[in-house]
């Protein structure tokens, strides 16, 4: 059992404990307090202190905006008044314009009436001086009036024809001039050979003995070779020669090549001879093809049906009136393509126009019908545009030319055709055609006496001025114009020219 001194020990050490411990909390709690307290109290004033701040900012801010509305109010009240007094200010103006537009419109309806009492013064006045005139002129107005509009529908007839004449003078002088500068330059830009006509082609021989061998026995050569090739074989007394005579130059040209092979190789007999013309013949195409491309190349139009070409090629060995076909076709499309540019037409179908133009030579003696409208058929067959087709057609006015390019290629074709040394005749058509063209002239009344100069190309016509005056003269041009035209056949124009002359005489003694 312990001891009470002991226990009593402990007990007032855990007394004293317990008493130290809640005196320390008790100080500490109120130094906390008091702690809280001034704290509290810091923040009461910062926060009295903010406020009295913020009550300031606030008032200043208040005080500004007020300002700031004032002054907006100031100058709001100032614009107002601004508009008010240019408002003030226009609708006086306006008043002041309204007032003068009624003293001006007053003004103006007593003008009115002033002249429209002057307008009717000056009716009655007319009416009195219309009676007059129909008075002293015996003629009521509506007379006059038809008097005075054909007076001056005449006088206007006659000016507007005098206009016209000068018009057309003017215009025909340009036309001219301008025509003749296109021609000659087109024309000098083109330089070509003279032809001749032949209807027959020589072929040399090595020896007069190889006239015998080409003869055969019982003239069996001969005539297997004339019947193979359909070419006159002609041997006279000429030395070292034969002559092939045909109006088909194709013919005549197989029948040369022929002729040319058969000497070379020296057997002559009539297999050989029908052997060797096939074979001719077969080469004379391959010849005629690549003409006919060199044709388009040299003519500068590609792109043609290879049919096309080869009837172009057929022309190498057609000639009209001595020239040769192929070089004439080659010849005008150049010519229409020089022309076309000068113009301002399609170049491109001027110069296929020109190459094809005479297309239908190539078959006309397989065909029926004129060459032109054989030779648009066949162009329209393959694939050619209507525009050159028309042309092929119309360049013997055989139907009606549809456009520009179709009178090129016209004009191109006169052009090669009546070159000088482009064609070429005989005497005696030569002199058949002047003589008639002087009959043609002189079976019209009124024709005195007429010339034809110029190689045919031109007749001159004179006639009795009493019997015939300048507008007969015209008429009887045209008439003679187309006689020629509808009778005679010829390369180019002909120029018709009629000439009436009047003479006065008299002498002084």
């Amino acid at each position: 059992m312990p001891d009470l001194p002991s226990v009593a020990v402990a007990a007032a050490a855990a007394i004293g404990g317990i008493l130290v411990g809640f005196l320390a909390r008790h100080l500490l709690s109120g130094g906390s307090v008091k702690h809280a307290e001034q704290y509290a109290e810091r923040l009461m004033a910062e926060a009295r202190a903010k406020q009295k701040e913020i009550v300031l900012e606030g008032k200043d801010e208040a005080l500004q905006l007020r300002r700031a509305a004032e002054e907006e109010g100031r100058e709001a009240r100032a614009n107002a008044q601004r508009t008010e007094a240019r408002l003030f200010d226009r609708t006086e103006a306006l008043d002041r314009k309204t007032e003068t537009f009624d003293r001006r419109e007053e003004a103006l309806a007593a003008r009115q009436a002033e002249l429209d009492a002057e307008l009717q013064r000056v009716r009655e006045n007319q009416q009195r001086q219309l009676v007059e005139l129909e008075r002293l002129s015996g003629m009521s107005a509506s007379e006059a009036r038809q008097s005075l509009i054909g007076q001056v529908v005449g006088e206007a007839q006659a000016e507007a024809q005098h206009q016209v004449r000068e018009i057309e003078r003017h215009a025909h002088e340009e036309g001219e001039d301008r025509a003749r500068r296109v021609l000659t330059t087109v024309m000098q830009r083109i330089a070509a050979d003279h032809t001749s006509e032949a209807t027959i082609t020589v072929v040399p021989l090595p020896n007069e003995e190889m006239k015998g061998r080409i003869i055969g026995r019982e003239g069996r050569n001969i005539r297997a070779l004339e019947q193979a090739t359909g070419v006159d074989l002609i041997i006279d007394d000429t030395p070292e020669a034969v002559v092939l005579s045909g109006f088909d130059p194709v013919r005549r040209e197989v029948a040369r090549m022929t002729l040319l092979k058969l000497i070379s190789d020296g057997r002559i007999h009539p297999g050989r001879i029908e052997e060797t013309v096939a074979k001719c013949r077969s080469e004379i195409e391959v010849v005629m093809r690549q003409a006919g491309e060199q044709a388009a190349y040299d003519a500068g139009v590609p792109g043609l049906h290879p049919e096309l070409i080869k009837l172009v090629g057929r022309l190498k060995y057609r000639t009209s009136y001595g020239q040769n076909v192929l070089n004439h076709c080659v010849e005008t499309s150049r010519l229409a393509g020089l022309l076309a540019a000068e113009i301002g037409a399609n170049v491109n179908e001027s110069k296929k126009g020109g190459l094809l133009h005479d297309i239908g030579k190539a078959v006309d003696h397989e065909v029926e019908g004129p060459h032109a409208t054989i030779g648009a058929d066949i162009a329209g067959r393959f694939g050619v545009n209507p525009t050159v087709c028309n042309a092929i057609a119309a360049h013997h006015q055989e139907v009606e030319q549809e456009s520009v390019e179709a009178t090129v290629v016209q004009i191109a074709d006169a052009i090669s055709a009546s070159r000088p040394g482009a064609r070429g005749e005989n005497l005696d058509n030569y002199v058949k055609r002047l003589d008639d063209l002087q009959e043609i002239a002189l079976s019209f009344p009124g024709v005195e006496r007429c010339f034809a100069i110029q190689a045919g190309r031109e007749i001159r016509i004179l006639v009795r001025p009493e019997d015939i005056d300048d507008l007969a003269s015209s008429r009887l041009a045209r008439d003679v114009v187309k006689k020629i035209e509808e009778q005679l056949q010829y390369p180019g124009q002909i120029k018709v020219t009629v000439i009436r002359e009047t003479r006065a005489v008299d002498y002084a003694r």
